[in-house]
């Protein structure tokens, strides 16, 4: 095996033959696309061109819906393999385990309910659950949901790492060049994209812990080299803690990424088995890249944790397989920028801006170009930080929509358009206090989610009860 380093200059390492590889593998990428554009249908109204531009005209096949699903979801895997660096299979729990059960909930229970309303988006679909002030809100909660703020972070951070620079140039530099294939193309140039980079970097994270496994040994390695906690499955930071992510898990009940791929699969068929199918590759992926990022910190216990992995697997892998894992993390996060940045466009010009002006091709580019400006402005806010990210946007999502929307499913018709909009507000309002506020003695175990959580809850009891006065 090489001698592994903490700190390397990732750009000298890479050899000819990686470039190669790394270049045919994107050249590949975007001959896809090319072909996907080749295969759309002619159309010949305005609706129809914007239908196959958001929703690829609802023919997304089984094998098209779970590779454009499975790499969507990974984009940040700075920062999931950070947290496994830091904290081992907690990672694996946090950011796998609980959310397998939100993806086998969506799949067996609420996909044949979502592709009932025939809907072009999640606001779409909220409208004529509960009313139009509930989707303006919505739309809202939706567009910081999926800004694509961690993965323009992860772009930025592999590109400074290989090429040097600044951290905002880099990142400026990686979304002009996702813009321009996903305005050129819409959703049908994110799905074939999607297809390349799905095989690219399931295979490039499973060549890391194959040469791990082969070069310094299996699990006694790893728990020989490592503290005990990296096997415990809350970490270090207790079950309350932990649960908070089982929370922000299921926001994905209410993630507008599933409910796009949902309304653009040929039928619910698709949709659902695509989810159960996605979950397996998920928890096979999540295996990777945790005890990948655990082999990592057993080598190189103090290498910079947010780029530990990369440094780590560079330098593992051989000459030509280096390149193909580079071009792996690459897809990794192109594949979830491009899905969300487009999506995050699509939240601004169809559902926030009245339709007879919004629903128009070149209208939908504006807002793409928009998203992509903010979000590198917002990624430069964060100062890199992508958990700081995923918790902040996420809290909101899981405690102030994610019930309102659970409960018109249950009970449909129960909760009309002030309803759902009371209760989502009065979750915004304590999720921002208690984030906000000073907490003392057990106060300060009780995470800002909980406390949205409860307020929406009361929102939504509250609501019931002014309802049923009012209708005796």
């Amino acid at each position: 095996m090489p001698t592994i380093q903490e700190s390397i200059n990732i750009y000298e390492t890479i050899t000819p033959l990686d470039w190669t590889v790394f270049f045919i593998v994107i050249l590949i990428t975007v001959a896809s696309v090319l072909y996907g554009n080749r295969l759309k249908a002619n159309v010949n109204s305005e609706e129809d061109n914007f239908l196959d531009l958001l929703l690829m005209g609802r023919k997304l096949t089984l094998p098209m819906f779970t590779a454009t699903l499975v790499a969507t979801w990974y984009g940040g895997i700075f920062g999931v393999t950070e947290i496994a660096f830091n904290n081992g299979i907690y990672n694996f729990v946090t950011q796998g385990a609980f959310w397998y059960v939100s993806y086998i909930i969506f799949a067996l229970f609420m996909v044949n309910k979502v592709n009932s309303y025939k809907a072009m988006t999640l606001p779409d679909l909220i409208e004529k659950m509960f009313g139009p002030k509930s989707a303006k809100l919505s739309a809202v909660f939706n567009f910081f949901n999926v800004l694509p703020i961690a993965y323009t972070i992860s772009l930025g951070i592999f590109l400074k790492m290989i090429f040097g620079g600044e951290l905002v140039t880099n990142m400026a530099i990686g979304i002009t060049f996702v813009l321009l294939y996903s305005i050129w193309g819409g959703l049908r140039a994110v799905v074939f994209s999607d297809l390349i980079q799905f095989f690219v970097m399931c295979l490039g994270v499973f060549l890391v812990l194959l040469f791990s496994i082969t070069g310094f040994g299996g699990l006694g390695f790893l728990q020989e080299n490592l503290p005990q906690s990296y096997f415990n499955p809350t970490g270090t930071v207790g079950l309350g803690t932990t649960l908070v992510w089982g929370f922000i898990a299921l926001s994905t009940l209410v993630d507008p990424n599933f409910y796009q791929r949902c309304f653009a699969a040929k039928s619910n068929k698709v949709a659902r088995n695509g989810i159960l199918v996605s979950t397996f590759i998920w928890f096979c992926f999540d295996i990777c890249t945790t005890f990948g990022a655990m082999y990592a910190k057993a080598i190189i216990p103090n290498a910079a944790s947010d780029t530990a992995y990369l440094t780590y697997a560079v330098q593992l892998l051989p000459d030509g397989l280096r390149g193909f894992f580079l071009a792996g993390i690459l897809a990794t996060i192109l594949s979830t920028l491009d899905s969300y940045l487009f999506l995050a466009g699509t939240t601004i010009t169809y559902d926030m801006i009245p339709k007879k002006i919004s629903a128009k091709v070149n209208f939908h580019h504006i807002g793409v170009v928009a998203t992509g400006i903010l979000a590198i402005i917002l990624a430069n806010s964060f100062d890199g930080n992508i958990k700081k990210v995923w918790k902040t946007l996420g809290s909101y999502s899981a405690a102030c929509l994610l019930l309102p929307v659970l409960y018109g499913y249950i009970f449909p018709n129960r909760i009309k358009d002030k309803q759902f909009v009371f209760s989502c507000l009065l979750g915004v309002v304590a999720t921002t206090y208690w984030r906000n506020a000073q907490h003392t003695g057990f106060w300060q175990n009780v995470d800002e989610l909980y406390a949205g959580i409860f307020a929406t809850t009361i929102g939504l009891v509250i609501s019931s009860i002014v309802a049923n006065i009012r209708s005796k």
